[in-house]
């Protein structure tokens, strides 16, 4: 059977001349449709059902037929607008893959035909294998990480245009390619995941390069590259046993998305009427503990879920039926598209949460060992904790989400290593925030960072202090989750001149575009705080990948004393050990530790690779970290 890639001609007239695309003996492939989506399908799934949106005029007045083994139209559902179709299908397993048409009959014997493709899939779900504890994940910006081919930087028929690296919030060139280029980097440095920031069109007029505003959920920005560059970047990272994160948004769109000129339904988007009628908007309240909240008005609830979350970002509403089967289909599409290694869902709790734990409950189904992070910005650990699959919430929710984003933990470190060390500041917001795991279904399963894309730097946070950075950055290595880290925090890149500021942030990394005096892939022009630093990380990284004990181990941790916290990672043989020293003292007792005995046992430093018998005193880096392993049977 011949396969080819099905391609998109926008706005073709029903009227006009049927365009052949390609030919063999068995079909003529047609592409009479302005559009279809999703863009294409396989064989074999667990759900054999599937949904297509169809675009074109008035092709509500049309009785779409298939005529392919296998494979049979359920149900025609009619929006509000006369320009769309929603097909319901059922493949059976009896299905093969291959290629048929859909043709639209319409009352004055005009038709159109569409070829649509089933696909053979590459492999079984069970072998999606997401990310979890053994793993570290290189959070990236692309737009700002490497420039690998210049001639995508400018798009002529694109709204934002231009190119310019002195501003902060235009584009500046970085894409696919770039990351490619460098997965040798990013593999030196030990790290086993990518997640760059969305990839897809943001056809938006200013700040389209940060991606969360799509106008395409089915299409690579062409200033990022193509689709080929993205399977490349996922088929070579692949290779290095680096997984692929795709970073998709539920919640909003971008306003120039193509639907928002013709809305299919009354209720596509939250707020539609009053956004048809050029009225005014209410953004979200982003009060987002009316979700867990037993005594939220409904007004609060309401006011969080369906504000839009900023003027520019329609808020789509997933209770629309067809709406939520659309992101359904369309994040498991990507997933089997691109070989996904997880999903970074944005914005998590301003969505439908009813819809975010079917949306993910049917990921999860589909691909048994794949893994969804999703973004809850609170501090509140009661809160993070409730989004966790297996969380025994009283309100009866399961959301299906293996892993919530560890804000809270973020912040204590925060707050552990600025503050002086006192009776309940400094070092003990660490040791209560570790804690609290007791709360969580799984604590392994939450992914802990020091920053992110959305906020200042970690190096900006800790003023610039390199050894707290150290400190920190040890800390999430080292403790029972998923560490993810931000591209430059390895050369101590920060926002120290307007801290907060988003543009800034997300600064270039040097190197990333020709011409840079400095290269922080070789190391060219960096200072020796920033190569040490880089080498801090690469070997803290590099252990890390091999380390049972951190991904897998038992963790004990004793409560500060004397400005010094030590922490403990167990499993079988190995032993793992984390101090952090806000003294200055370079000598410290280890008699209290007694209860994991090491007396006379060999530690290694993990960065330097000195060696110091566990015995009476230790010798640790003041005011800094100190991370040993060592083995029981030594």
């Amino acid at each position: 059977m011949l396969f080819t890639i099905l391609l998109i001609v926008a706005c073709r007239d029903f009227k006009t001349q049927k365009e052949v695309v390609s030919y063999n003996k068995d079909v003529k492939y047609y592409n009479d449709l302005e559009r279809i989506e999703p863009l294409n399908w396989w064989v074999g799934f667990k759900n054999q059902e599937l949904q297509l949106l169809v675009k074109n005029p008035d092709i509500a007045m049309a009785t779409p037929e298939i005529n392919y083994e296998g494979v049979s139209i359920k149900a025609v559902h009619k929006a509000d607008s006369p320009n769309y179709l929603f097909i319901d299908l059922h493949i059976d397993r009896t299905a093969k893959p291959g290629t048929f048409n859909i043709v639209f009959k319409f009352d004055n014997n005009e038709t159109i035909i569409q070829t649509y493709q089933l696909k053979p899939r590459l492999k079984p779900s069970e072998d999606y294998i997401g990310f979890d504890s053994s793993d570290a994940i290189y959070l990236i910006t692309p737009d700002r990480f490497s420039n690998g081919n210049p001639s995508n930087d400018i798009h002529p028929n694109l709204l934002e245009k231009g190119i310019n690296r002195k501003d902060n919030y235009a584009r500046h060139g970085g894409d696919i390619k770039g990351i490619t280029n460098h997965l040798d980097y990013i593999e030196h440095m030990g790290f086993t995941a990518i997640w760059p920031c969305p990839l897809l069109t943001n056809d938006m007029p200013s700040s389209s390069y940060h991606g969360y505003a799509m106008t395409n959920f089915y299409e690579i920005d062409p200033r990022f590259g193509t689709m080929e560059d993205y399977l490349e970047l996922s088929e070579e990272a692949r290779k290095k046993g680096i997984k692929l994160i795709m970073d998709m948004v539920a919640n909003h769109c971008g306003s120039e998305h193509w639907w928002m000129k013709d809305l299919p339904f009354k209720d596509w988007v939250n707020q539609q009427e009053t956004f048809v009628n050029h009225e005014n908007l209410q953004n979200s309240n982003h009060r987002r503990s009316s979700n867990q909240d037993p005594y939220a008005s409904a007004s609060d609830k309401k006011a969080m879920s369906d504000g839009w979350f900023v003027p520019s970002m329609p808020d789509l509403n997933q209770k629309n039926p067809f709406m939520a089967k659309y992101i359904i289909q369309n994040s498991i599409w990507w997933v089997e598209t691109a070989g996904l290694g997880g999903i970074r869902q944005d914005t998590y709790p301003y969505s439908d949460k009813d819809f975010m734990s079917h949306w993910a409950g049917s990921i999860m189904d589909e691909y048994p060992n794949f893994s969804i992070v999703g973004e809850e910005w609170s501090y509140n650990p009661l809160i993070i904790g409730y989004w966790q699959e297996g969380a025994n919430n009283r309100d009866g929710y399961d959301s299906n989400l293996k892993s919530p984003m560890d804000f809270p933990m973020q912040g204590k470190i925060i707050s552990a290593l600025n503050e002086d060390e006192g009776w309940d500041t400094g070092l003990i917001k660490i040791y209560e925030g570790l804690a609290n795991d007791f709360y969580y279904a799984s604590p392994k399963d939450l992914l802990a960072f020091t920053d992110n894309h959305d906020m200042s730097r970690v190096t900006t946070q800790l003023n610039l202090d390199a050894e707290k950075v150290k400190m920190a950055l040890g800390y999430v290595f080292t403790m029972p989750r998923i560490p993810q880290f931000y591209y430059g925090t390895e050369i101590l890149m920060n926002d120290t001149k307007k801290p907060g500021d988003h543009g800034l942030i997300r600064s270039d990394f040097p190197g990333g575009w020709d011409g840079d005096k400095i290269n922080a892939f070789t190391g060219k022009g960096l200072s020796d705080k920033q190569l040490d630093m880089q080498n801090f990380v690469k070997n803290l990284v590099n252990y890390r990948k091999t380390s049972e004990a951190i991904h897998n181990g038992k963790t004990i941790h004793f409560a500060p004393e004397a400005g010094i916290y030590v922490l403990f990672r167990v499993l079988n043989d190995e032993i793992v050990i984390t101090v952090l020293n806000k003294s200055d003292k370079e000598i410290f007792s280890v008699s209290r530790f007694e209860e994991l005995n090491l007396n006379g046992k060999t530690a290694q430093n993990i960065i330097t690779k000195t060696q110091q018998i566990w015995k009476d005193n230790l010798k640790i880096n003041p005011n800094g970290i100190t991370l040993l392993t060592t083995k029981l049977n030594n």
